[in-house]
């Protein structure tokens, strides 16, 4: 059962009485709906970057606070889950979020060059309907 307690600070807080605190997907993405590309896509597969060995931003390292940008823990939790590559549908499976904020959030980590895009392979080409009548031909002719 969700009802609203007043926090320490004064404010109202919700909570869900097995859950604890619950918090809106828009306050995770900061308010932002949508990323502003199409590679994020329910089936492209997403990889962590391995880290820098010096911790930098870019090429895994999360950089905390750095260039403005500081990650939030659903970041680093969509970092350990990728480490496997995992398509955005499973990301949003696994944290029980919803694809829009799953794709911001992997937009973020995106620009922040802390994960990479893989497309999955697109399906074959049916051969031409010319193909399929030589290969006819050829099997009636045996």
């Amino acid at each position: 059962m969700s009802r609203i307690r007043q926090n320490g600070t004064g404010g109202a807080a919700w909570f869900d009485d097995a859950a604890g605190p619950v918090v809106r997907p828009y306050a995770l993405t900061g308010g932002r709906t949508q990323y502003d590309s199409d590679v994020l896509d329910l089936v492209a597969l997403i990889i962590a970057e391995e880290p820098r060995p010096d911790g930098g931003e870019g090429q895994g390292g999360l950089g905390h606070g750095t260039g403005g940008w500081a990650p939030e823990p659903e970041h680093e939790t969509i970092l350990e889950l990728c480490r496997t590559p995992l398509s955005v549908v499973e990301i949003a499976s696994e944290l029980e979020l919803a694809l829009g904020v799953v794709r911001v959030l992997l937009g973020d980590l995106l620009d922040h060059s802390l994960v990479s895009v893989r497309r999955p392979a697109p399906v074959a080409q049916f051969p031409s309907e010319r193909v399929l009548k030589e290969v006819i031909d050829g099997i009636r002719a045996l």
